[in-house]
């Protein structure tokens, strides 16, 4: 892999994280991102629009949701059964139809909620195909995968501030069905992109000849073999659903009543703008302990919930909310470039498809519970709560060794699988 090299004054030559094949990865996530995130405000409006209420965007939205869990682990051996580039392509064709579908329906004024309610079942399925690949094609197309990885994630924070207001203007202006074609063609733009990447085609022989359920416990048995994988999701299981799960939606309920729905999205442009900030940090910050380090994002996250509950100004709720998103930006970087240089290339995908599965779970449920929390302990109550649990869960990643001591992979920042972690795969296979 060519790339251009430079001088670090502190650090000494670096390599250029801006090779080809990354500029065409970079496209294709960074266009379906945008994309991603104009959906939830086009769908809102045309349901709503449509006379289908809040209660229709929840079906819809919860649809997409639940086939997206209900079928990664089956995408992450798929990925590493036929390459993650092949599923990732034909996911993106798959959800191009699907789109493309939707903003006929809204065009046309055939809008049908159990149509809709399908379509994004399917494209949540198609998300499933795709997912997997996220984590194993960027060692395939970066030789940095910390700074790669930051890159990907200043991307993805800026279209998460970017994608809604982009939406939200054009759905004033001309309607859903303009936002649901533009979504469609940055999935044709992501497949375009990804189908034009120059990468080693090495045939898994020893994957293709496993039957599927093989593969998929495969999985399952590297991912217990790894103290610091399933340590870090036991405890994020608990992070995600009494901590973010249930931060997000009653966060946003407190600022609403509190301070006013300009306030709550003046509030999430700061969270967002904080993910762009935590992205620089992640490519500039290296730790010889990357996971001990990572707990630092944790720790600022669960500013994300006690700011709301305190009931401040617009000003200081930016501020929380901001270093709130450095903090999540800088882990899921941290955790993202971990899992893809310790873990061997041709299990990455599944191996990865287990965390996103646990991960989506705790989320969901998480979200699911807030409610009733908060009617149990009172909203303000509930916040001050998940505070103090996601400070003890920051905590508990120091406090296991195999988390705490893990060491960056030695010798390589750009391949998956480096390291002491490939070194114990190798001997385990012998």
């Amino acid at each position: 892999m060519s790339a251009t090299t430079g001088t670090d004054p502190e650090t000494g030559p670096t390599t250029s994280v801006w090779t080809g094949n990354f500029r065409l990865y970079f496209g294709a996530r960074t266009g379906s991102l945008l994309g991603d995130a104009m959906l939830p405000v086009a769908l809102s409006v045309g349901l709503i629009d449509a006379g289908y209420g809040t209660s229709g965007v929840g079906y819809a939205l919860g649809a997409w949701m639940a086939a997206l869990a209900l079928c990664m682990l089956f995408g992450g051996v798929l990925a590493d059964r036929f390459t993650p580039r092949r599923m990732m392509v034909l996911a993106d064709l798959a959800r191009l139809a699907i789109q493309a579908g939707m903003a006929v329906m809204f065009a046309t004024g055939t809008t049908s909620l159990i149509g809709v309610v399908v379509l994004q079942f399917i494209s949540g399925a198609a998300t499933a195909l795709f997912q997997p690949g996220v984590a194993s094609m960027v060692p395939q197309v970066a030789d940095d995968v910390q700074r790669a990885n930051g890159v990907l994630r200043v991307a993805e924070s800026a279209a998460g501030v970017l994608g809604p207001a982009l939406a939200g203007l054009l759905v004033s202006f001309s309607g859903p069905a303009t936002v649901f074609g533009i979504y469609a063609a940055t999935y044709a733009l992501s497949a375009a992109c990804l189908f034009a990447l120059r990468l080693d085609t090495a045939a898994a022989d020893d994957a293709e000849s496993d039957s599927f359920l093989r593969q998929l416990a495969t999985g399952w048995h590297e991912f217990k073999a790894r103290p610091w994988l399933w340590g870090v999701i036991s405890i994020f299981l608990l992070y995600g659903c009494f901590v973010a799960g249930v931060s997000l939606p009653v966060g946003a309920d407190l600022v609403v009543n509190d301070l006013g729905s300009t306030a709550l999205g003046i509030g999430m442009a700061a969270f967002g703008a904080g993910g762009v900030l935590g992205g620089f940090v992640a490519i500039k910050v290296r730790s010889e302990r990357p996971l001990a380090a990572g707990s630092a994002g944790w720790a600022l996250f669960a500013l994300y919930p006690i700011v709301p509950a305190l009931g401040p100004g617009v000003v200081v709720l930016s501020v929380g909310w901001a270093l709130a998103g450095a903090g999540l930006a800088y882990w899921s970087v941290i955790w993202a470039t971990t899992v893809q240089t310790q873990i061997p290339a041709d299990l990455l995908n599944r191996v990865y498809a287990y965390d996103v599965a646990g991960s989506l779970t705790s989320m969901a449920l998480g979200r699911s519970l807030a409610g009733p929390l908060a009617s149990l302990t009172g909203q303000r109550t509930l916040m001050v709560l998940a505070t103090v649990l996601g400070l003890v869960c920051a905590g508990l990643l120091l406090a296991v060794p195999a988390i705490r001591q893990l060491r960056v992979a030695g010798g390589d920042k750009g391949k998956s699988g480096t390291g002491t972690e490939l070194d114990a795969a190798e001997e385990r296979r012998s």
